[in-house]
């Protein structure tokens, strides 16, 4: 059974530019690297609130898209 299912509604703290991130990264995957440095620190933060995964397809090339609820 997963967490969802056992509590109906629970939220992310995410600050105002995170939630800003999250709107310009939509529904695809998008290269890392096309992002500036701070937005990096910004979506590292949302990989470790489970928000964004990253997604290694090799040595260089690292994606990034949003988790679904």
């Amino acid at each position: 059974m997963k967490l969802n299912e056992l509590i109906k509604s629970f939220d992310i703290f995410c600050t105002n530019e995170e939630l800003n991130l999250l709107e310009e990264l939509g529904a695809q995957a998008r290269p890392l690297s096309s992002f500036t440095e701070h937005d990096q620190v910004i979506i590292n933060n949302l990989v470790r609130k489970s928000v964004i995964s990253k997604i290694v397809y090799s040595k260089h090339s690292v994606m990034v898209m949003k988790n679904d609820f």
